[in-house]
């Protein structure tokens, strides 16, 4: 009859360790609870129409730069 070899003993320990944490990582999952309808906020930044319109302008004067560079 043939003996086991050390290393397979450090592999299945591997795996086993392997299962066992990935187990216990997947049971400390928490539930979050996550309010959409927050007030005072105003909707944030990027819903101010100056910021729209800055955005714009910087975007026209980068455009214009590089169409005229071709030149």
């Amino acid at each position: 009859m043939k003996q086991i070899s050390f290393p397979f003993y450090k592999k299945l320990n591997l795996l086993l360790l392997t299962l066992i944490i990935s187990l216990v990582s997947f049971a400390q999952e928490k539930k979050v609870d996550i309010d959409i309808n927050a007030k005072g906020d105003n909707g944030g930044t990027f819903s101010q129409p100056w910021v729209w319109i800055v955005g714009a302008a910087v975007f026209i004067i980068i455009l214009v730069a590089l169409l005229r560079g071709r030149k």
